[in-house]
């Protein structure tokens, strides 16, 4: 298996769904970066199961122990490990599962590619439980981006059918990023927040799921930061973006709107700004050519809907290659993009940071 993610700042993550514990190795941090416990913690608390009214009931506390890398709240420099354990699996669940697969899940496709040997209790290791490590490293990551001045937050701008405002892709701040990131739901707007709250609360007594889009933003990004082609800022970042489960797409700026734009709306007027030359508009997101124009980093991340629901579903029982009705028991969010939204910070401030220490990189001062 492959779990690792970065070029100069590497991030590994290990551990199943309902193993002892899951954990990271992050490889290439320099020494004397602070460990912000506090950011830390409440950022583990967003993306935390049993944290809110319409995520899953399992509870863990999600508090990392640091087992090598750091040293009076600092990074050492040597690769810094660390475990989360897993304290409230309930196994039993999951029992039919090996022989009877879910769909929309992993689980066949794992049953077929490690030939049974994989541990798919709570989905093993593509479970979403993994992404735990991602936001640990991630707000790590997003410590060290503070020196720079670079600040990454995300909400949520759909779930379902009900859409949320965008943020000024322009002019975005990072205080406008902190609002965000306090706001219920990820949604700060009251009348889309509310209308999520009654689908939600819908989509769960009728045993299903719905799917959401997160929008992600990171203000204070020097220009140059990137490469043209197959290694550019929109190439690393999504590539590490699908290392989440239940992501099925990324798009930058106006996104998909582009096609049904003239060139004439979707271009980017330059203008001369405090003595800098700056694009007038962000409708591409912050990024040409691969390369950061130096206004904010735009990306909207779409989320399936949750697989795992209460409804019954066809499958085939592999033993007996029959078809067979499965219902799912178990405790499962009716949204998995609620709890992805620190997720998917997490993994741009990993980017960001690798880009940062890119060979010939254009950095700002530390």
């Amino acid at each position: 298996m492959s779990s690792r993610i970065g070029h100069n700042i590497q991030v590994q993550v290990f551990g199943e769904s309902h193993g002892p514990a899951i954990g990271l190795v992050i490889d290439g941090l320099p020494a004397g970066i602070p460990l912000d416990h506090e950011a830390i913690g409440r950022q583990m608390a967003r993306r935390a199961p049993g944290s809110g009214r319409h995520v899953t009931q399992r509870r863990e506390p999600d508090q990392p122990q640091y087992l090598s890398g750091v040293y009076r709240d600092r990074t050492t420099g040597s690769p810094l490990c660390a475990i989360i354990p897993n304290t409230d699996t309930r196994s039993k669940d999951y029992a039919t599962l090996a022989d009877l697969p879910r769909p929309s899940h992993a689980d066949y496709n794992a049953q077929v590619k490690y030939g049974g040997h994989a541990d798919m209790r709570g989905g093993g290791h593509f479970s979403g439980r993994l992404t735990a490590p991602l936001v640990l490293a991630g707000a790590i990551c997003a410590g060290a981006l503070k020196d720079y001045g670079i600040e990454v937050g995300a909400h949520l701008i759909q779930v379902g059918d009900v859409k949320a405002p965008p943020v000024d892709a322009r002019s975005v701040t990072a205080r406008d990023l902190e609002s965000l990131r306090t706001a219920p739901m990820g949604i700060a707007d009251e009348a889309a927040r509310q209308a999520a709250e009654d689908l939600l609360a819908q989509v769960r007594a009728d045993g299903d799921s719905v799917g959401g889009l997160v929008e992600c933003a990171a203000v204070g990004l020097p220009q140059g930061l990137g490469n043209p082609m197959a290694d550019g800022l929109e190439n690393r970042l999504a590539g590490a973006i699908f290392a989440i489960p239940g992501v099925r797409g990324i798009a930058f700026g106006a996104g998909f709107d582009a096609c049904a734009m003239r060139g004439s709306v979707h271009n980017d007027p330059y203008d001369l700004e405090d003595g800098q030359i700056r694009p007038r508009t962000n409708r591409a997101g912050g990024v040409l050519g691969g390369i950061s124009t130096g206004l904010p980093i735009i990306s909207q991340v779409a989320f399936k809907p949750t697989p795992s629901i209460a409804r019954a579903q066809d499958s085939v029982r592999l033993s007996t290659g029959q078809p067979e009705k499965l219902t799912i028991a178990g405790r499962h969010d009716p949204c998995i993009a609620i709890r992805a939204i620190p997720v998917v910070e997490a993994v741009t401030a990993i980017v960001l940071l690798d880009l940062l220490y890119d060979k010939g990189a254009c950095h700002v001062p530390r």
